[in-house]
């Protein structure tokens, strides 16, 4: 985790394109944008500049305009640079503060919309696809990275960013206000989807800070095992859970095989984004032999319009290495002849809310985390946070909980 702090204070980048990566901008980041704090934008003369004006023009975007999601650019190098590295270049020359927009997310929104990325910088997508062909990006060595890398970045930042739930996935918003009410709502609503009932076990493959082993232990009465390889995560949730019958396992969701006994109800909450599309039928059969007859398997996770084998280039370099998110298609076909589809639920929307909440939260708290983390990963932070917010609110990105069963039940009855 040091070693990318340090990575994203330093002046320079490292990258296959290293020569235009010249640094860092130096100014403060929360500076009234007003022309006597901040640079004024580069007007696009060349005909490079003017072909990126162009392609922005397509979603609406202007170079140097006054609308609120109007792109501002401080460095002329950015066009080139965009132009030749596409996503990846758009997040890093952000970093750098080449470029800026007031409301950011809407800006990405846009940029969603009109399906701009497709548009540039091809060699990383294209990289990102053939290794994905070659490679198993999420074997167990491989999937250890994103808890360094993303999950055990610092309780500090997750405390401050989440609230007291502790719920690094998307809230439920149905007839509530708060960052907090959606999350206890989400967390509800997970549980009357299942028909949770005191007594039962559950498996969670994938158990983040454990705040939903701690609310069927404390709401429900049952007895949780919870798999995770983010040694933070494991060692927060062994805490806050230490007087309630949940049993925390470092490990990989595979290691789960192992266990002895099935159990009455499996979740996954958030893993499956990190699961790769070559393991969806290992952990979908994994699921299946450790489910009980007669029970329940609610997979959440975050869902793409169409099949992909990559994410964002600039994701998996800075947010989520080595992350894939899944498709209908993707998932049916590992589904097929093993389970039941009892429900299919999309509330995409509500992730635009929760990670605008997040980023409120953060906002709020960047002085008390500024000298640990950086001006720099500021930068990184708001642009993950406020570009995945433009993809949910664009509707290229969804959220689902699937509930499933092996076909020995009666009846399924939704739960919204």
């Amino acid at each position: 985790m040091l070693g990318r702090l340090e990575r994203l204070r330093g002046d320079r980048m490292d990258s296959a394109q290293n020569h235009a990566y010249r640094g860092v901008a130096k100014w403060d980041y929360h500076a009234p944008q007003s022309s006597a704090t901040t640079p004024r934008s580069v007007i696009p003369r060349t005909a490079t500049a003017k072909k990126v004006a162009d392609l922005f023009g397509l979603a609406g975007i202007e170079i140097g305009g006054s609308r609120p999601w109007d792109l501002q650019v401080y460095n002329e190098r950015f066009y080139k640079r965009l132009l030749s590295g596409g996503s990846l270049a758009a997040g890093e020359s952000y970093m750098d503060g080449w470029w800026d927009a007031e409301a950011l997310d809407e800006l990405c929104t846009r940029v969603h919309q009109a399906d701009l990325a497709a548009k540039v910088g091809k060699w990383e997508t294209t990289w990102l696809a053939l290794n994905e062909l070659v490679f198993n990006r999420q074997t167990k060595s491989r999937a250890a990275e994103v808890a360094q890398e993303h999950y055990d970045l610092g309780n500090d930042l997750y405390e401050a960013m989440l609230g007291p739930r502790m719920q690094y996935t998307c809230g439920y918003w149905k007839d509530v206000t708060t960052l907090d009410q959606a999350q206890e709502n989400k967390l509800r609503l997970i549980c009357r989807k299942i028909g949770l009932e005191p007594g039962m076990t559950v498996l969670e493959l994938g158990g983040g800070f454990g705040g939903l082993a701690h609310f069927m232990a404390s709401e429900y009465g049952c007895h949780v095992v919870t798999y995770n390889i983010s040694k933070e995560q494991v060692a927060f949730g062994r805490e806050w859970c230490r007087d309630l019958p949940v049993r925390f396992e470092h490990k990989d969701y595979r290691e789960a095989a192992l266990e002895p006994e099935q159990f009455d109800r499996v979740v996954s909450v958030g893993l499956c984004e990190h699961i790769g599309r070559k393991n969806y039928p290992t952990f979908l059969e994994l699921a299946h032999r450790k489910l009980k007859s007669g029970g329940l398997f609610l997979l959440h996770t975050i869902g793409g319009n169409a099949s992909s084998s990559y994410t964002d280039p600039w994701v998996d370099k800075y947010i989520f290495p080595n992350g894939m998110i899944p498709s209908i298609a993707q998932l049916g076909k590992a589904m097929e002849a093993l389970w039941v589809v009892e429900d299919w639920h999309n509330f995409g929307p509500d992730y635009d809310k929760t990670l605008m909440a997040w980023w409120q939260n953060f906002d709020r708290a960047w002085p008390s985390l500024q000298q640990k983390y950086g001006e720099r990963f500021y930068r990184m932070w708001k642009y993950y946070l406020l570009g995945c917010a433009g993809g949910f609110r664009a509707r290229k990105l969804q959220l689902w909980q699937i509930v499933l069963s092996k076909g020995d039940i009666g009846a399924y009855a939704p739960v919204r």
